[in-house]
């Protein structure tokens, strides 16, 4: 059962209870320093203690980390920072900001671009306290270094860098993820002296205002249709290159054939002429070949023993021959066994 203050000094007041007073006074006492004299710091928090009363008043440089810490009531006090990461969310949509999300959101941003549009950010900036004992000192206590160093600086560079680029730099991530870059880079420059450290720039989302929207619209359709034109113009090319190359195609092919057909005509040709010629070379062999042998014949019958032979051929036309009735005497008579008259009477006749 849980007693009451009053309730426990009453019981104190009993005669039987005299002897725990001392007890009493000093669990009281006990009680009363713990919650006046000591301050806890919770797990990711950081703690620099400040001096109020006495000679050496001001901030002391030791970081106090979780756990229980003493403060002397009324002359020292314990300022308390986060130690984990910070999300400082510039958005207008609250569905664009997590639920149950303990971190500081502002409106998004305006951005003036270089030609005169207004375009709408919406900025996630991540960042931690790295060094508490600076942030008090250079900034103050408290949540101070949000509304008077990550909010006010984070809104100037991201206005600067990002306003250098043209409305169609939005659209090209290498551009963007550049000028966001360059605005980390600046706002880590400006706070990291402050005790604070940005690690993460995040540009999530970007709107136009309405009247550079309808010109962009009005221009992208434009693109399209110069790209449409620009597409059928190449389409178009590509169909005549290609009815060109199947052309010179068919006609080399048709080339090819003819030059095959006048090759083959004149192999045919030129095979029928070498069969001639060859025929004819043949024939005029033979031709000679039997010349040569009459000649030769006729060389034969000329010469000795041309009688036996004159004398066979005689045989053979007289051959079947039952009776001849020749003369044999007188100035036209034939000797028939007289070779030599005869032959001479052949080549008189021959003459």
């Amino acid at each position: 059962m849980k007693l009451s203050g009053e309730q426990i000094l009453a019981a104190l007041k009993q005669p039987r209870t005299r002897v725990l007073w001392p007890l009493g006074v000093a669990f009281f006492a006990s009680l009363f320093a713990y919650n006046v004299c000591t301050v806890y710091v919770r797990p990711y928090q950081m703690g620099v203690k400040q001096v109020i009363l006495g000679g050496e008043k001001g901030i002391r440089e030791k970081v106090y980390g979780p756990g229980l810490h003493w403060v002397t009531p009324g002359a020292e006090r314990m300022h308390l920072f986060p130690s984990d990461l910070q999300l400082l969310e510039m958005a207008d949509n609250s569905a664009e900001v997590g639920e149950g999300a303990d971190h500081r959101v502002v409106r998004a941003i305006r951005i003036q671009t270089s030609e005169g549009y207004t375009v709408s950010a919406d900025v996630t900036v991540l960042y931690r306290i790295e060094d508490p004992y600076r942030v008090i000192t250079q900034i103050g206590p408290g949540r101070l270094y949000e509304d008077s160093a990550v909010i006010p600086r984070a809104e100037q560079v991201l206005r600067r860098t990002l306003g250098e680029m043209d409305a169609d730099d939005f659209y090209k991530g290498d551009r963007r993820d550049k000028a966001v870059a360059q605005a980390q880079k600046l706002l880590t420059t400006e706070l990291e002296p402050k005790g604070i450290k940005v690690t993460h720039v995040l540009l999530r989302q970007y709107r136009y205002d309405s009247r550079y929207q309808q010109a962009i619209e009005q221009r992208k359709i434009q693109d399209q249709s110069v790209f449409k034109n620009m597409a059928e113009t190449a389409a178009a090319q590509a169909e005549a290159d290609k009815n060109r190359i199947i052309a010179e195609g068919q006609a080399k092919v048709q080339v090819e054939l003819a030059r095959g057909d006048a090759e083959v005509a004149k192999l045919r040709s030129e095979a029928e002429l070498y069969r001639r010629t060859q025929a004819a070379q043949g024939d005029l062999v033979v031709k000679l070949a039997r010349a040569k042998g009459i000649e030769l014949e006729n060389v034969a019958l000329r010469g000795a023993g041309s009688e036996n032979m004159v004398g066979l051929k005689m045989a053979d036309v007289l051959d079947g021959t039952q009776v001849i009735v020749v003369p044999t005497d007188g100035e036209g008579g034939v000797n028939p066994l007289d070779l030599n008259a005869a032959l001479k009477r052949f080549d008189v006749k021959g003459m």
